[in-house]
């Protein structure tokens, strides 16, 4: 135990009353968080009734490993994390694994080391859950896309406010290569977790880089289950991001169906707090004729609404090609709970981006720059030359032509 730093220790003492070991009554003694925070009254979240509880379910400490006591210390004091990234790295030891009752433990201990006022509103300081933060984001540097501000805003707020929400919350991101899908993914992690992308809570597939072959895709299933079970159970509130998934093999989806739909299995593991994101290109050809007939019909692109697109794309996304989502029963079984389109961009969005490009990195810019910047880029279709065809990717590579 001696390896699960000092506040374990110190932690463990108080909890077990000081000297008298792990039968003594009595109460805690008050140590340093006392003179800094205060006392704790008897009748607060940690009074007579829960201490005791504690004492009861820390009465098998002795037989937890030292590993234990080192990820605890790293989990709820933010200490000892490097030492444990080196063990993983030289491989699991064996026989060890993080049981669900050692996940009720490290909940007892957030939730007493909490009632000093030293963690987040959240209950877990990994979890941040800006949505404020958010949509300021998405108003300022999403461009063009009015459809997905809307959603993903009321989707992913909507889901957060709720304390017991029916299944996880599922949202397939759809339309052409760099209108925007992955740069909202990463906004949604950045500003749902502390760490972003980082974070344990978090975990990115990208579909032919983490699943290859399709003649292992029964290995992959079992990876990509205990991947999922294991984060949800480090982290109730996960985020799970799969790019490019079109090109996911159809029985993949299909084996992580349960952990998206509605949960009725009392006593095991709750995925109902988890965020699947779906990014796709299918549907960008479906999104791409609409926003075209609209202007081509004088009408601006912000008079699209989700129900004029919505069963468009929908239409799409059931044809029968060798995609993952038409094969698989996410569509059928209605498991997705929101279509998110992302809209071709015009010439006056990509100029927006390369502001942002710009500014991002400290450099200063004029229109004749943003304007050069924006004529690089390939438009179509061949005639109106409205859309570019590769969105808003590549634009920060592009201002490198105007560095001194």
């Amino acid at each position: 135990m001696g390896q699960g730093g000092l506040p374990a220790r110190c932690l463990l003492l108080l909890l077990l009353g000081g000297s008298g070991g792990l039968g003594s009554r009595g109460p805690p003694p008050r140590g340093a968080w006392e003179e800094e925070q205060g006392p704790v009254a008897e009748g607060g979240p940690w009074g007579r009734t829960r201490y005791e509880a504690a004492k009861q379910h820390l009465g098998a400490v002795g037989a937890l490993s030292k590993q234990y006591w080192q990820y605890l210390a790293c989990k709820v004091w933010q200490e000892g994390c490097e030492d444990e990234e080196e063990e993983e790295e030289s491989g699991p030891s064996p026989g060890w694994s993080l049981p669900v009752v050692g996940q009720d433990y490290l909940e007892i201990l957030s939730a007493w080391y909490c009632s000093f006022g030293k963690c987040c509103k959240t209950g877990d300081c990994r979890i941040v859950n800006n949505i404020t933060g958010l949509e300021a984001d998405l108003n300022g540097q999403l461009h063009g896309q009015h459809l997905a501000k809307e959603v993903v805003i009321r989707a992913v707020q909507g889901f957060l406010r709720s304390p017991r929400p029916e299944k996880a919350l599922v949202l397939s991101f759809h339309g052409w290569s760099g209108t925007g899908k992955n740069f909202v993914a990463r906004m949604v992690a950045s500003h749902l977790y502390r760490d972003g992308l980082k974070s344990e809570c978090v975990r990115v597939f990208i579909s032919l880089f983490h699943f290859p072959h399709h003649k292992y895709v029964d290995s992959y299933k079992a990876q990509l289950k205990k991947q999922i079970s294991e984060t949800v159970q480090l982290c109730k509130q996960s985020l799970f991001i799969f790019d490019e998934a079109e090109k996911l093999h159809f029985s993949l989806l299909d084996a992580i169906k349960p952990f998206m739909a509605h949960y009725d299995n009392e006593g095991q593991v709750d995925y109902r707090k988890s965020i699947f994101l779906f990014l796709s290109n299918l549907g960008g050809n479906t999104i791409n004729e609409v926003a075209l007939d609209f202007w081509r019909a004088g009408r601006a692109r912000e008079e699209i609404s989700m129900e004029f697109l919505e069963q468009r794309l929908r239409l799409e996304l059931q044809e029968p090609e060798e995609n993952g989502y038409a094969r698989s029963h996410l569509l059928e079984e209605n498991l997705i709970d929101f279509f998110v389109p992302f809209l071709p961009l015009e010439y006056h969005h990509v100029k927006l981006c390369a502001r942002d490009a710009f500014l991002a990195r400290g450099l200063p810019y004029t229109e004749a720059a943003l304007d050069e910047v924006a004529g690089m880029m390939v438009f179509v279709p061949t005639e109106e030359k409205l859309f570019s065809a590769q969105g808003c990717k590549s634009v920060s590579q592009r201002i490198n032509y105007f560095l001194p």
